[in-house]
């Protein structure tokens, strides 16, 4: 390409670059705004861009709020012809948000009409709502006009607009903060304003102050809609000093008696920023499913307050075995992240509470010198006049004899008595009444008070320490806002301690325990029959279906199903179909595959173990605990070789482990020599060939007591005993020994 067609390429506006360069770039600067402008708080103010211009445009209103109110659509009108050129619906959303005290813990606008509520309702348009500042955004907004912060073009460049907010009181963790910005997050929870100003003072007083130490003071999140913080002392330490963690959080309920022995619970708070409509229709339909099954109904009965009313099965169910089930399925428990990430001086970082609280400690001690120092610059320009006005009044005579008769007076006033061309003026411009002797006593007065003020503010600018007294005592003037005895400043979210309740098993303790018998056919029909000794004999089955496995247990057992593949599936007895008709196929509730069938039914035991083994002679022990499953889909216990299958699963009843290959040979050897496993191949128990058309495998598994010797079970169901036993005892994996004469012809031990 030539030089001239280059040229003409960049007049034309094209400019050439590789198309990963042109994205890069663009996507770094989109990614940048993003985060600095939109979706992270500084770390000084607590605010973002929108909420921090929506303050700025609402005191420049006078919105105050000893004032009337003015119309929410005027208040965004405003912030986005002059400073914030985005959609006014995002705006408004904004300004709402501040508004709703179940949203924000200290609102920083005061509504009026409907600004939504907890239910999840959304607020009045614009044009039908008003609002106002309220006291806490005042203390945000202090000293704009005393150069306490620094002021930037708005984006038309007709305008400016403070960088950040004097923010007097630590704002970021009072009120909290969530965003989402490209490749990264903030979650602040909100915090005691009393307990945060506290830890503030403290940290001043303390320099070297641990994060424990502060921990002390603010000890957790403060949640506007209130509830129950159980997260333990330990992991909330760990999250405050590395900005990242979470907190537990769940409702606060109390049992109410009704007459005739009921009760009844009522829910009074409900965790941050869980809508209480959703909340219910989740519980609804935990009833509708009956997966609840201690819930038999639910009641909003809301006004002001919240009022959900949970309604027992029965009043034999315990209140907190209830609430543990429903915690689990439902938002009544739930989790708020803690991600402290903020802006540092449009840098983004993860700090930890006490770093977030130097940070605005130190932007509370710049506020102070600047508005100290702009305070002084008035006080030196004020005396400045004064002094002047002083030496007019010592020479008032001459004064007005140059005045009169001069030409030029301002200059010979100047010159006569060595003052300052703006001294000059204002002793050209003063009125004659000023002239009276009282006006020159009330000048003095307010040249000594000033003078004395001055002082002070040189004290001021000139000590760290006199400043750091100073931030302590805006801090403490703050806290009377946030006052822990008003309604406003009392803690809202109590601490407690999560009481880890089995409810599993506290609802098995609820199912009567009552004998059956469970019934699988070889076709995979399950039922259960009341009792035990049933007469199988009498049992009917589908057309060419018949009996497979018969369990007696208890409605409140589990009963495991062993499938070939591997897998394990467990069923609740209790929930079993009626041993009426031909009962239901096991498929409808499991996930089993047309390929496999049931090797074996069980009832796990606390304490017991079971040798698992497969076709192709591996195997292992497992704790019938561990075969226990809640999937649909099961659990995989042993994964057999290619071409072979699960098949085993004797219990362990003595110390030694014998098999037997379907080439007759018997191997017996210490059960010690298996391991211990809850899932996998397992180890191979006994040697076969498995070459060319030979191709071996296990027949059978048991185990015995070395002390009571070997017997197997004839086909009449008579024990023989084996005398010689100890013949056939070998190492793990050995081929074995020929069965002796006389042994079963199945192949099986019994």
């Amino acid at each position: 390409m030539s030089d001239e067609f280059k040229t003409d390429d960049q007049d034309n506006g094209i400019i050439e670059e590789p198309m990963s360069d042109a994205l890069s770039k663009r996507y770094l600067a989109y990614a940048l705004s993003t985060i600095t402008s939109r979706a992270l708080p500084d770390v000084r103010d607590g605010l973002k861009p929108v909420h921090r211009r929506l303050m700025y445009a609402m005191r420049l209103l006078k919105l105050n709020p000893e004032l009337a109110f003015k119309k929410s659509a005027r208040v965004v009108g405003d912030v986005i012809g002059k400073y914030h050129p985005h959609g006014d619906a995002s705006i408004y959303d904004a300004l709402v948000r501040l508004a709703q005290d179940f949203n924000v813990r200290y609102p920083l606008v005061d509504g009026q009409g409907n600004f939504g509520n907890i239910d999840g309702d959304s607020a009045a348009a614009m044009r039908y709502t008003e609002s106002r500042l309220t006291p806490a955004a005042q203390l945000l907004l202090e000293g704009l006009d005393e150069n306490a912060v620094d002021f930037k073009e708005t984006y038309d460049g007709g305008d400016k607009e403070p960088v950040v907010l004097a923010s007097g009181f630590p704002n970021l963790l009072c009120n909290g903060s969530s965003g989402i910005a490209v490749g990264m997050a903030t979650s602040i929870p909100p915090h005691n304003a009393a307990e945060t100003i506290d830890a503030c003072i403290h940290l001043i007083e303390n320099k070297s102050a641990t994060t424990a130490d502060l921990v002390k003071i603010m000890p957790g999140p403060d949640f506007p809609t209130g509830g129950e913080i159980v997260e333990d002392e330990d992991s909330i330490l760990k999250a405050y000093e590395t900005g990242r963690g979470g907190f537990r959080m769940r409702c606060k309920w109390e049992k109410e008696d009704l007459p005739r022995g009921l009760w009844q619970i009522v829910v009074t708070e409900i965790p941050y920023q869980v809508q209480k409509s959703k909340l219910i229709e989740r519980l609804a339909e935990l009833i509708e499913t009956k997966k609840a099954p201690l819930l038999d109904d639910v009641m909003d009965e809301s006004a002001e307050d919240i009022r959900v009313v949970l309604v027992p099965r029965n009043k034999l169910v315990d209140p907190d075995v209830l609430m543990a089930s429903l915690y689990k399925m439902s938002d009544l428990e739930s989790r708020f992240s803690l991600n402290m990430n903020v802006l540092d001086h449009n840098v983004p970082r993860v700090m930890g509470l006490k770093q977030v609280l130097q940070c605005y400690l130190a932007h509370r001690q710049e506020v102070i010198v600047r508005r100290a120092q702009h305070r002084l610059d008035k006080i030196e320009a004020r005396l400045h006049i004064l002094e002047g006005y002083l030496k007019a009044y010592l020479n008032i005579d001459e004064v007005i004899r140059i005045i009169r008769y001069e030409d030029h007076p301002k200059e010979e006033l100047m010159k006569a008595f060595k003052l300052s061309e703006i001294q000059t003026d204002a002793i050209l411009n003063m009125r004659l009444r000023a002239l009276r002797k009282l006006e020159e006593i009330e000048i003095q007065g307010e040249h000594d008070k000033l003078t004395q003020e001055r002082d002070k503010l040189v004290q001021l600018i000139g000590s760290e320490a006199r400043q750091w007294t100073e931030v302590k005592r805006q801090l403490k003037i703050a806290r009377e806002v946030f006052d822990p005895e008003s309604d406003l400043g009392r803690r809202r979210s109590k601490f407690g301690v999560a009481v880890e309740i089995d409810a599993d098993a506290a609802l098995e303790a609820m199912i009567p325990k009552e004998p059956i018998t469970v019934i699988l056919s070889k076709m995979g029909w399950i039922r259960a029959l009341k009792g035990h000794n049933q007469a199988m004999d009498k049992l009917k089955f589908k057309d060419g279906d018949e009996l497979a496995f018969t369990l007696e247990c208890q409605t409140t057992d589990k009963v495991v199903l062993l499938a070939s593949g591997g897998k394990a599936f467990t069923f609740a007895a209790d929930k079993l179909p009626s041993g009426r008709g031909h009962g239901e196929p096991i498929r409808l509730s499991i996930d089993l595959p047309e390929d496999e069938e049931i090797i074996a039914t069980i009832t796990p035991k606390t304490g017991y173990r079971r040798v698992v083994a497969s076709t192709a002679g591996y195997g292992f022990v497992v704790n019938e605990e561990e075969l226990v499953s809640q999937k649909r889909g099961g659990k995989v216990i042993q994964n057999p070789p290619d071409g072979a299958t699960f098949a085993f699963c004797p219990r362990v009843e003595g110390d030694m482990v014998a098999v037997i290959g379907d080439n007759k040979k018997i191997l017996f050897f210490p059960l010690e020599e298996l391991p211990e496993m809850a899932r996998g191949k397992g180890v191979k128990l006994q040697n076969y060939k498995q070459s060319g058309l030979i191709n071996e495998q296990l027949m059978d598994i048991c185990t015995f007591d070395s002390e009571d010797g070997f017997f197997w079970k004839d086909t009449g169901g008579r024990n023989i005993s084996l005398n010689e036993w100890r013949d056939w005892l070998g190492k793990r994996a050995a081929a074995g020994k020929l069965a002796p004469k006389g042994f079963n012809r199945t192949g099986k031990f019994s």
